[in-house]
């Protein structure tokens, strides 16, 4: 997350260093707005599971580090301007996309059931504090407080919702028309999550005891390309 960090500040410094080449104003960014994201996602969820008779269990990502899956969002929010040069977005966004882990359980004695836990329907709630290049161009750097659902199949606990922190940055774009296009890229990290057998499933089949457990730390990596309007 440091080297996360850091390319932000980079970002943002370069940005500032180019202001005064350009004739800024903040008020053509001013006011409620509304978009349409499409978006590529990426998810690492890497998890453990642990037998009762002290066996790991193997684990299968749905989504690998570095792959994508297309998928779309929305966001909503309002722009306060800030003088001139810098204006504070206020803002919400969903984004639809889904990460799995399935664990096969190696000790068929203790625990014969196949378990799949996952997350879907990332909300954030968000401020980015925005930099205007020009009388059409900004660059913000946006932190965000997200929350998606869980699910879980199999004879196992199902936790609590996930909850996390997203970083991104970005650039935006609005015409005299009011019709803006945002380009962003960000990193959602999400709390670790945990389950454990229920132990009321069919012996020798679901069945998943109650010392069998498992966790996952998940956390969500987006490109975005969005189409709005400023109103």
């Amino acid at each position: 997350m440091n080297k996360i960090n850091k390319v932000l500040c980079a970002a943002c410094t370069l940005a500032m260093a180019n202001v005064g080449l350009a004739q800024a104003d903040s008020s053509n960014f001013a006011g409620p707005y509304v978009g349409l994201q499409a978006l590529g996602l990426g998810a690492e969820f890497a998890g453990t599971g642990t037998s009762s008779a002290g066996t790991s269990a193997a684990e299968t990502d749905k989504v690998q580090v570095g792959a994508v899956a297309a998928t779309f969002g929305v966001e909503a929010g309002y722009t306060i301007p800030l003088g001139s040069s810098f204006a504070l977005d206020i803002g919400a966004q969903y984004l639809s996309g889904e990460g799995k882990i399935t664990a096969t359980n190696s000790t068929v004695s203790t625990s014969a059931g196949n378990v799949t836990f996952g997350f879907d329907d990332h909300v954030t709630g968000y401020i980015a504090p925005t930099l205007i290049l020009s009388d059409t161009s900004s660059i913000y750097f946006k932190l965000g407080v997200s929350q998606a659902d869980i699910f879980v199949s199999g004879d196992i606990t199902t936790p609590e919702n996930l909850e996390g922190t997203m970083y991104s940055i970005g650039t935006r774009t609005v015409l005299d028309s009011g019709i803006f296009i945002r380009t962003e890229a960000g990193v959602t990290d999400y709390q670790g999550i945990s389950a454990r057998g229920k132990g009321e499933g069919t012996v020798g089949t679901t069945l998943i005891d109650t010392g069998t457990s498992y966790s996952a730390d998940p956390t969500i990596v987006h490109g975005t390309v969005s189409l709005g309007f400023r109103f």
